[in-house]
């Protein structure tokens, strides 16, 4: 049975859970993480959010966090590094890394054992091992800004993220097959942790919408979300293992105010949620083209829209 590398699934399935379950949200942390010279409080709603001004993306060094944003002045030098504002939603492995740092020293273990509990989801080093991608764009990154700090290896049991490698907790580093996705979505739905995430709370700089470990779905995605009637489903995990994608098609059209809420992976898997029916469909299925190639963003797009005008076909049948 084909296993997938979840990646940033487990900021909403194991990350964000734990914080809702476990965390005061609106504590102000700065002190605690050593952001002493910070202006604005730091808290969690924030990080959950992606919304406490932090870049979306550092090579993990295993170093504090604070530490590493202070000896690497890098605004500009590439668009994961890039300067943001506190208040404004810039997705960020970092605030999740610190979420995760927040959870393991308040409650004593492991995060491994904590993300395995609370989610069944398996933690790497995996066996089997999910389909193998080459290196995306965080090796330039990581590059330019660590430059005497070896890139980690990829091995086939082991996150295709450099820095799940590395060894940064909070942000991806969890796998499954489809049944096992299915297991975590069922006991995620039932915990009501959903309704807590999928609250407006910031907004980025294009007016996305993200609340506390989800944000409102968009197009691509939006048109083809709607046509779901209300009540017509439950639960459903839509897998696929094709190297293809297919031909662009042209949107429908935005419907009205969108009523599911996202999160999507770098490595293809995405997940879309409406409370309204608690309707929930996550799409298993990686970013390895025809040649093994890594797809870029339009054709990751086109893969994940094909599966769900798969999926729709199969529901009207």
């Amino acid at each position: 049975m084909t296993f997938y590398d979840l990646a940033s699934l487990a900021k909403p399935l194991v990350t964000a859970p734990l914080a809702h379950a476990f965390l005061d949200l609106d504590a102000d942390r700065r002190w605690q993480l050593g952001f002493h010279d910070r202006a604005t409080p730091l808290t969690v709603r924030q990080l959950l959010s992606h919304s406490a001004g932090l870049p979306a993306w550092l090579p993990y060094t295993g170093e504090p966090l604070v530490a590493q944003l202070r000896r690497t002045p890098l605004p500009g030098a590439h668009p994961l590094m890039g300067a943001t504002t506190v208040g404004v939603s810039t997705y960020s492995d970092l605030g999740y890394r610190l979420v995760a740092e927040l959870l393991a020293a308040e409650l004593g273990l492991a995060w491994k054992q904590l993300g395995q509990a609370v989610s069944g989801l398996s933690p790497a080093p995996w066996t089997p091992a999910p389909t193998e991608l080459t290196a995306g764009q965080d090796l330039a990154a990581w590059r330019i800004a660590e430059p005497g700090l070896p890139y980690p290896e990829a091995a086939p049991g082991l996150p295709h993220d450099a820095n799940a490698r590395a060894g940064m907790v909070g942000h991806a580093g969890f796998g499954a097959t489809a049944p096992q996705l299915r297991e975590c979505l069922v006991r995620w739905m039932a915990s009501r942790c959903p309704d807590s995430m999928a609250i407006d709370s910031a907004q980025d700089e294009g007016g996305a919408v993200w609340g506390l470990g989800l944000q409102r779905a968009t197009e691509p995605y939006a048109d083809l979300l709607a046509r779901i009637p209300l009540g017509a489903m439950g639960i459903h995990v839509e897998a696929s293992n094709s190297a293809s994608w297919p031909a662009p098609v042209d949107s429908a059209g935005m419907p009205g105010p969108a009523t599911f809420w996202q999160h999507l992976a770098y490595t293809g898997a995405a997940l879309f949620v409406r409370l309204e029916d608690r309707c929930c469909v996550a799409l298993l299925c990686h970013r390895a083209g025809p040649d093994g190639q890594l797809l870029n963003l339009a054709q990751l797009r086109e893969r994940r829209r094909g599966m769900l005008r798969d999926f729709l076909a199969k529901l009207d049948a």
